[in-house]
């Protein structure tokens, strides 16, 4: 049975990690009173770490009456009796602006009590696997943005079914985990029927996705939206230095083809919301100013890290679609 667990990827010190492991191992009854700890030689070789390091563990355990010595012989428990340092697991995909404001509100919102430690998959499902891995017996809660990655089954049965919650995208494989999601095939289907009127100009809808981060409900809303009102259309995966015809309107989910339409579109000497129009996807500052206004569909990230945090708070297992709505501006 491992009592001690260390992560290498982890900003918390190392002997802190060697703390809080044992701390969970008394919590969750691993270790007993009166039971041994591994000894400081075996920490130090099986985590390559100095004897120093595992001492200081040892000796704040110690310190703070949990644990005992016998000259000789080791370290013992000595007692179960005290308030675990609660620590959350905090798998984002990215950091970008949006993913900033979650993150921001989560922190704000969330008890004090809670240590969080976050670390990024970067849409690659090995070093998600690795992180997960990794993380397992450290935390009492785990919070994974799981994205458009196809997790394998034997991965998320690791998950705490009573202390995971995903974050953002959700699907089939984790429908019985508590979830703050975002539902992009009703999100995007029902900001276009919201802007209808205005979309009605138009002679041509392109939506503009790579396909590597975003999520394939966008597109699945947007033929749906197409097809009920018999609106032309088509589905890109690029869009570098492409001619822009009149009378076109883009859908953009990528930030970098949002500048790519709009360098072109100024080449061309096109007026956005006359001559072509643009609806970008997740609502930033700089999209209220860019081009008198960029005309977003986006979820309220603000929100989102507000009802994580309050579910965690207070232990609810709940699945809650976080609100998404057309932002009008003049690009349409």
């Amino acid at each position: 049975m491992k009592i001690i667990n260390i992560n290498s990827q982890s900003a918390q010190p190392k002997y802190k990690q060697i703390v809080l492991s044992v701390e969970m191992a008394i919590a969750e009854k691993r270790l007993k009173r009166d039971e041994k700890l591994p000894s400081v030689n075996k920490v130090s070789l099986e985590y390559s770490i100095s004897r120093d390091t595992v001492l200081l563990a040892y000796d704040e355990l110690k310190k703070r009456g949990i644990i005992y010595s016998v000259l000789g012989k080791g370290y013992y428990v000595k007692s179960v009796e005290f308030t675990l340092e609660q620590r959350i697991f905090l798998l984002f995909d990215e950091l970008n602006a949006f993913k900033e404001d979650l993150y921001t509100s989560f922190l704000y919102h969330v008890n004090k009590n809670f240590q969080i430690d976050i670390f990024f998959h970067h849409f690659n499902l090995e070093m998600f696997k690795k992180l997960v891995n990794e993380s397992k017996g450290n935390y009492s809660k785990y919070i994974i943005m799981p994205s458009n990655l196809e997790i394998p089954s034997e991965i998320i049965a690791t998950l705490p079914l009573n202390d995971t919650y995903v974050l953002d995208q959700t699907t089939e494989a984790f429908k019985e985990y508590p979830a703050v999601y975002q539902d992009f095939v009703a999100d995007m289907y029902d900001a276009l029927m919201d802007g209808l009127d205005k979309i009605k100009k138009y002679q041509d809808l392109i939506l503009i996705f790579p396909g590597e981060k975003e999520p394939v409900g966008m597109v699945t809303g947007f033929l749906k939206f197409c097809r009920e009102n018999d609106c032309q259309h088509s589905v890109i995966s690029t869009f570098e230095k492409d001619e822009i015809k009149k009378g076109s309107l883009f859908i953009i989910p990528s930030d970098r083809h949002l500048v790519n339409v709009i360098e072109q579109a100024k080449f061309q000497n096109l007026v956005l919301g006359i001559d072509y129009g643009i609806i970008s996807y997740n609502d930033t500052s700089l999209k209220k100013v860019v081009e008198n206004g960029i005309t977003t569909i986006s979820t309220d990230f603000n929100e989102m890290g507000k009802i994580l945090a309050e579910m965690i708070n207070t232990n609810l297992k709940l699945h809650v679609k976080n609100n998404s709505k057309l932002i009008l501006r003049n690009s349409i």
